[in-house]
């Protein structure tokens, strides 16, 4: 047992629990080390948990460590870890922007906003799936190959990194950029850049994430 790793999720879930971005009952957070995977109980507030709180279970979502149940969502974090090798931390949650989008199943696009471009270009939006099941990611995997941020339709946002932290850097950045293109579409009508300048920046995200 990875006492450092259960640490990280424990900070992770704290950090997201003080921007209003988990609470008790929506999102979930994981890392991964080989076979084992350390992530969120079910049901508790992210404020509250202790290190003996968070569940350790296998690759076959065994329970091998933690005093608490995981959460609901298990299936769909190691669905996630199965789709890239070089994934090592999963999180999810409802914020209020990015949330919104998926009930609407609208994704986020902008063409006036350089940094969304250069680092994310667009947030897609997969076809829902049942929470809690593994249908779940059904329709985000082909989203992965290309992107480490999905909305899931009628349901929340998942985002995937290199470690917990690395993932939990994409959500915040992911809905704060989304709530900044909410207001510019409410004081009036955004500036688009030129083609060229989308293409300049379009070309930074594909050179940096591309797969």
């Amino acid at each position: 047992m990875d006492r450092e790793l259960i640490r990280q999720v424990l900070t992770v879930a704290k950090r997201l629990d003080e921007k209003n971005l988990v609470n008790a009952y929506e999102g979930n957070i994981s890392t991964k080390s080989g076979d084992t995977v350390y992530i969120t109980p079910t049901g508790k507030n992210k404020a509250f948990l202790t290190e003996d709180m968070i569940a350790v279970v296998d690759d076959k979502g065994n329970q091998t460590g933690g005093s608490c149940k995981p959460t609901s969502e298990l299936p769909m974090h190691l669905q996630a870890y199965e789709i890239r090798k070089d994934i090592g931390g999963v999180v999810h949650c409802h914020p209020t922007f990015l949330t919104a989008h998926a009930i609407c199943n609208r994704p986020v696009v902008t063409k006036g906003y350089p940094e969304m471009m250069a680092n994310f270009k667009v947030f897609e939006v997969a076809p829902y799936g049942r929470p809690g099941t593994g249908d779940i990611l059904k329709g985000a995997i082909p989203v992965f190959a290309h992107s480490d941020v999905v909305i899931l339709g009628n349901h929340g946002v998942l985002a995937v990194g290199k470690t917990v932290e690395d993932a939990m850097n994409k959500v915040e950045a992911a809905e704060a950029i989304t709530k900044a293109l909410y207001y510019a579409d409410v004081l009036g009508s955004p500036l688009d850049l030129s083609a060229e300048e989308c293409d300049y920046f379009y070309h930074i995200y594909d050179s940096k994430y591309s797969r």
